[in-house]
């Protein structure tokens, strides 16, 4: 559904492709990144030895990637994609992980009262932000009968998962990327690491602590940079939990003097306007990355009330640019810019 970036500051040594380390009292830290799930994934593990933090980041990368072969919208043989041709016709039988990313995506959707909605794919397919192409409102309005999550029928039993009206299309590209991130934590910490990021794009699941023993430097982008020097907005400390950042500066194009982005309202099929971006910090990826979309198309007070009545945190810069932060971020984050 969306693309999001946060970067990592240079706040701790770290390679671009090759592991490489810096040192520290409680070991090294290694990092190596790797193009996956359409994008780039970066793994940074603190670890003693050279060996065992590349066997854990190869597990990570193969991790990542059988899941991103489930789920791949674009490929016929994604159980996401068989999914899809059988709207309407019969439910699909699928593994473990699409069944479970698949309700996950449900539940963000009914709490968010549909402001996150994974059944948005016949909206957001029209629409190409690279070509700078924008439907019309007529085929915008043809299509909203098609997004409606409440016609997925998900079948724990027979594990299946069901769309009920011919021409729906499921697109987990708002949440997919996170719940991969957690599923590569996962995977590390079975190979006995116990501190690392992993980053699938820009959601970004942390654990334990750097070697030195203080949490994880994450910087948050500034939605209106005006040079280089605008880059970071913010930086926030981390450890065991995730963070993602939904903005309007990531897939975007100007047309008519007017900013067309990539979070669409589900209701409407058009680009939401009352934020710049939002940045949602809570243990788990799976909710961060769905959550910052959800917020995003819910605006700054509706947005609030949703992470208050969810216990998360999170960061909004509104449409004019002020910054509302949940109290629970306090002594954790740090204004860099103003945006």
């Amino acid at each position: 559904m969306n693309r999001k970036r946060l970067f990592f500051p240079a706040l701790f040594c770290l390679s671009v492709v090759l592991l490489s380390s810096c040192s520290g009292g409680n070991g090294s830290v290694y990092r190596q990144s790797k193009a996956l799930m359409d994008t780039y994934v970066t793994v940074t593990v603190v670890s003693p030895s050279k060996d065992k933090a590349e066997r854990a980041v190869q597990d990570a990368f193969s991790t990542i990637e059988r899941f991103g072969d489930l789920i791949n919208f674009f490929s016929d043989r994604s159980e996401l994609s068989k999914i899809n041709r059988n709207a309407g016709i019969a439910p699909v039988k699928v593994s473990a992980p699409t069944l479970d990313v698949v309700e996950k995506s449900l539940y963000v959707a009914r709490e968010s009262e549909g402001a996150f909605d994974p059944t948005i794919g016949p909206e957001i397919h029209m629409w190409d932000f690279h070509k700078k192409i924008k439907p019309s409102d007529s085929d915008i309005r043809e299509k909203l009968p098609l997004v409606d999550y409440r016609n997925v029928v998900v079948d724990k039993k027979n594990s299946t998962v069901f769309l009920k009206k011919k021409g729906m299309m499921l697109d987990l590209g708002g949440i997919a990327k996170g719940y991969g991130a957690d599923l590569a934590v996962g995977a590390l910490k079975r190979d006995g690491i116990r501190a690392g990021i992993v980053a699938v794009a820009g959601d970004i699941k942390t654990f334990g602590l750097k070697p030195d023993g203080s949490p994880w430097n994450v910087g948050i982008e500034n939605p209106r940079q005006k040079n280089a020097s605008d880059e970071i907005m913010a930086t926030i400390r981390l450890s065991d939990e995730a963070i993602s950042t939904s903005g309007d500066y990531q897939r975007f194009f100007i047309l008519d003097g007017r900013r067309y982005h990539h979070l669409l309202d589900p209701k409407t099929g058009h680009p939401a306007m009352f934020c710049r971006s939002v940045s949602v910090i809570t243990d788990k990826g799976v909710f961060t990355d769905s959550l910052a979309t959800a917020v995003f198309i819910l605006g700054p007070e509706r947005g609030m009330k949703l992470l208050q009545k969810l216990g998360m945190n999170g960061v909004i810069v509104d449409a004019k640019g002020n910054i509302h932060i949940t109290p629970g971020l306090k002594g954790k984050l740090t204004i860099e810019k103003d945006h």
